[in-house]
């Protein structure tokens, strides 16, 4: 549920000129066909048993692996990630498959005691069928595959629709993995909103990840048809820094979550919290650390900063900074790609977009706090509640001074950026909808859960 398409067109951001995919979208009937593929081929991957699953999504881990030079190197001229950040997915992803290679065997239900009498009750998770699952570009490996993983592991088939920008990482991360699967069981479906709407409309279970307003929209068709649904969408992730904290290397991690793969990712810092006397340094430090940052072709060993996904995804940045003080900034590198500096700008007024709405690249807002409390109230001032980061060399600040930031998750002393997959990943407010995914939670959302009353044949 992207924008409407008629041909799926998958660019170079750091060089336009580069045609990756030039396709005819598939359409709704091909879409339709598609989920009704992976229905009839459901049953027998369910009932091939926990060690069939189990085998397979460790040959995928295994096949992923063997193909990760080839699969890092797409992922740079595609989306433009930095070499390093895309080796860096690639062998996430391989760990993300084997983590699941190991959940068929978990158990899938409880024995207990009737409340009187003989018998038994039992609770037993069965998989929905056919899983949905609509991915951004950002992250075209890892994503697709903490969705799928899970949802193959329990039993269910994937229709995966990626975003039209990762087309060519979406069908060559499905070519690999189906080498391990049984036909029908995980089938990539290139297209835009017409394919990803009749995905939510036919899907016995949904996962979304990306933008709030098509979220919203995700949500609202599958909860109308009654089928679970998750949306992960939104940021606005704020970073707080105390005055004892490690100015420099709070600096540090801050500057790389707000430029690192230019700032496209819905973890990314885009607000800086800087409490009473560490203004002043941080501010000094953050802007020299931005600045620092190497910014250019994504495919050098070096780059941090490469191109932002489009033109427009560009220009939104330099609209953001307009009229603002800015700390740092400047020119961009001379290159045919979608490229900007790192922005850090201050004395941003509360009613300013910047600090209402997610711009999705490398800018971000220095702000003044008198105190912790005053940081959290202006953390929980915005719709969003994904992540926070929070700077402190205090103990007790990082475990219970912060039990007010209404955020799904919080860092201390670590970048915004950056997931656990075998724990619960998701936020608060506009950046969620419906349950955790990742980790075990991944595994509870892909199933239904039953209840079997068990009595005896004949009175005792």
């Amino acid at each position: 549920m992207t924008a409407d398409v008629t041909d799926l067109i998958s660019r170079n951001p750091a060089d336009p000129a580069d045609v990756l995919v030039h396709i005819p979208a598939p359409g709704a009937r091909a879409a339709a066909d598609a989920v009704e593929r992976a229905r009839a081929a459901q049953p027998g991957w369910l009932l091939g048993g926990a060690a069939a699953r189990s085998a397979a999504l460790g040959a995928a881990a295994d096949a992923v692996e063997a193909a990760a030079d080839e699969l890092a190197a797409l992922a740079v001229r595609e989306v433009g990630k930095p070499l390093t950040e895309a080796r860096a997915e690639v062998a996430r992803t391989v760990a993300i498959w084997r983590y699941y290679a190991q959940a068929p065997y978990e158990p899938v239900g409880a024995v207990h005691e009737p409340a009187a009498g003989a018998g038994l009750l039992l609770t037993r998770r069965r998989p929905h069928g056919v899983a949905g699952l609509i991915t951004p570009w950002n992250f075209p490996f890892a994503i697709p595959s903490w969705k799928a993983a899970p949802a193959l592991a329990v039993g269910n088939a994937v229709v995966l629709k990626p975003a039209p920008e990762a087309t060519a990482c979406a069908q060559r991360l499905a070519e690999i993995v189906q080498q391990a699967l049984p036909a029908g069981v995980f089938t990539v479906l290139p297209g835009g909103a017409v394919e990803g709407d009749t995905l939510v409309r036919r899907a016995d279970v949904v996962s979304f990840t990306g933008s709030t307003a098509v979220g919203r929209a995700v949500a609202r068709a599958a909860t109308e048809r009654g089928v679970p649904v998750q949306a992960e969408m939104g940021g606005l992730n704020a970073a707080i820094v105390l005055p004892d904290a490690d100015i420099g290397r709070a600096a540090a991690h801050i500057a790389a979550a707000i430029g690192g793969y230019a700032g496209q990712k819905c973890t990314a810092t885009s607000r800086v919290i800087a409490v009473g006397e560490a203004l002043d340094p941080l501010r000094e430090a953050l802007a020299e650390a931005l600045r620092a940052l190497p910014v250019g072709d994504p495919a050098g060993a070096d780059t941090v900063c490469g191109p932002l996904i489009s033109e427009r995804a560009r220009d939104r940045v330099g609209e953001a900074s307009r009229g603002l003080s800015v700390l740092a900034g400047g020119t961009a590198p001379r290159h045919p790609g979608w490229y900007t500096a790192p922005t850090l700008v201050e004395k941003v007024s509360p009613d300013h977009p910047l600090l209402r709405e997610e711009v999705f690249g490398p800018i971000a807002a220095l702000l003044p706090a008198d105190d912790l409390a005053h940081a959290v109230r202006i953390t929980n001032s915005v719709p969003y509640g994904l992540v926070t980061s929070v700077h402190t060399a205090d103990l007790d600040t990082a475990l219970h001074g912060c039990d007010r930031l209404d955020t799904g998750m919080i860092r201390v002393n670590a970048p915004s950026t950056g997931v656990d997959f075998h724990l619960p990943f998701g936020g608060t407010k506009e950046s969620s909808h419906g349950p955790r995914e990742q980790g075990r939670a991944a595994l509870e959302f892909y199933t239904s859960s039953r209840t079997y009353t068990l009595a005896p044949s004949r009175a005792t």
